[in-house]
């Protein structure tokens, strides 16, 4: 792959590559739509990846070409980079990356590059090949401008400069992008960010199928919506426990600063929030402010529209699934006889409230993890934001050819666009390194 890369480049640009980066897609095991939340999720690399080829060059000038012919080539002054968001394209991907490391370092004359892209990742299906591509990005930038920084501050920038392109991501994918190791799942804290070695039980392997159902997050709103209520939520619960509100961003700040459990704020979403959908009036008499102060101090550019949020469902969403990832993990650092079943239980549910909670599945995922259950598989579930996107589960290994071979039958050779791309769509994987620049021998 490397050498065909190089030869495409030489071809492309007329002279050879100077470095090369990579970054690697993700799978998220458990622990989905926390994040941003501030909780901690447990994601591993996956052997799929963004491979870029580079040539540092004297003219203020990035020009960035795909071997995919589907991918238009882009070229920009590197003095100006102006990123559209109403159109998530995947130059502007990289150009959030690039954007991030100038800004971070105040580079006045950033060096100039030629970049060639590859990409193994299938893009909008969940596994991160939108950060994965800004993670690589950012780290090229460094190399080529002669800079150094650590993981955790290339995984910080890059989560802040995705941002550009109206993604509001909690920092999963490029920190798992940045931190992974070979043959280990992590357990991804925020604030600090920090990565714990999760060893995942032997005798199951992890199996990724894609939906085939196609889904962007930055194009999208439900993703943004989905934050937004959060932060509602955790301004009702703040205020309804005499906490300062309006400090109060996340879910975590609530449980922090009450000092509980997470099943005591449970019991206390139970209590404060109802079920029934909120609307932008009855969120401003709870916190006793106007409409107008709602709109300019709370809600963001892209939610003046929106009318009704459901806070209750989503926050019981949030801190169930960060006792689920919290368990998840501990069952795997104690081992026991019936670890594999323990672990299989945790995801099932996770689907179940990721379906019925927070709303982000749709019904090809649902009848992907019936069928992968229905095959024997120990526990299956949506896997990135959903609305389209992967399944992840976990299988026997021994059982694991039988499964491949239903799951295809049942899925993908029933549908004549399925079928076409089934050999990208279904695949084991295992735990695998993270982002990295080399240079040829």
């Amino acid at each position: 792959r490397l050498q065909k890369l190089k030869e495409m480049f030489i071809s492309k640009f007329g002279s050879a590559p100077k470095f090369y980066t990579r970054a690697p897609g993700r799978v998220n095991l458990i622990g989905e739509h926390i994040d941003y939340c501030g909780y901690a999720v447990l994601p591993m690399a996956i052997e799929q990846d963004i491979l870029v080829a580079v040539e540092p060059v004297q003219s203020q000038v990035v020009q960035l070409a795909n071997t995919n012919s589907s991918y238009l080539d882009f070229s920009t002054s590197v003095n100006n980079i102006q990123i559209n968001k109403t159109k998530p394209q995947w130059h502007n991907y990289f150009l959030c990356g690039l954007k991030g490391i100038q800004e971070h370092f105040g580079l006045n004359n950033p060096t100039g590059m030629n970049c060639l892209l590859d990409g193994t990742i299938p893009p909008s299906s969940g596994l991160s090949s939108s950060s994965a591509l800004v993670c690589c990005a950012g780290l090229v930038t460094l190399r080529a401008n002669g800079k150094t920084l650590s993981k955790v501050e290339l995984a910080e920038i890059c989560t802040k400069s995705e941002r550009y392109i109206g993604t509001e991501g909690g920092g999963m994918d490029q920190s798992i992008s940045f931190l992974a190791e070979e043959g280990t799942a992590k357990l991804i804290e925020f604030s600090p960010l920090r990565a714990t070695d999760v060893r995942l039980p032997s005798g199951a392997t992890f199996v990724i199928a894609n939906s085939c159902v196609e889904m962007n997050k930055a194009a999208t709103s439900h993703y943004n919506i989905r934050v937004m209520e959060c932060r509602l939520a955790t301004k009702l619960l703040s205020k309804s426990k005499g906490l300062d509100w309006k400090k109060m961003l996340r879910l975590h700040d609530v449980q922090t600063k009450l000092g509980v459990s997470l099943e005591e704020m449970l019991t206390i979403v139970e209590e404060v929030l109802h079920p029934e959908p909120y609307s932008t009036e009855e969120i401003c008499k709870c916190l006793g402010i106007s409409l107008e102060e709602l709109h300019s101090q709370i809600l963001s550019q892209n939610m003046q529209d929106v009318s009704t949020f459901k806070l209750y469902q989503r926050a019981k969403h949030v801190y169930s699934e960060a006792a689920r990832v919290l368990e998840f993990k501990k069952i795997c650092s104690e081992a026991p006889a019936n670890a594999l079943q323990l672990l299989g239980e945790l995801m099932k549910q996770s689907h179940i409230s990721c379906r019925e909670m927070y709303e982000c599945s749709c019904p090809e995922l649902d009848r992907l993890v019936d069928i992968c259950l229905q095959f024997g598989a120990i526990g299956s579930r949506l896997t990135g934001a959903g609305w389209g996107g992967c399944t992840v589960s976990m299988v026997p290994t021994d059982k694991l050819n039988t499964f491949l071979k239903n799951v295809k039958k049942a899925y993908y050779q029933t549908d004549g666009q399925r079928l076409a791309v089934e050999n990208n769509s279904l695949f084991a994987t295992k735990p695998g390194r993270g982002a990295l620049v080399f240079v040829e021998a």
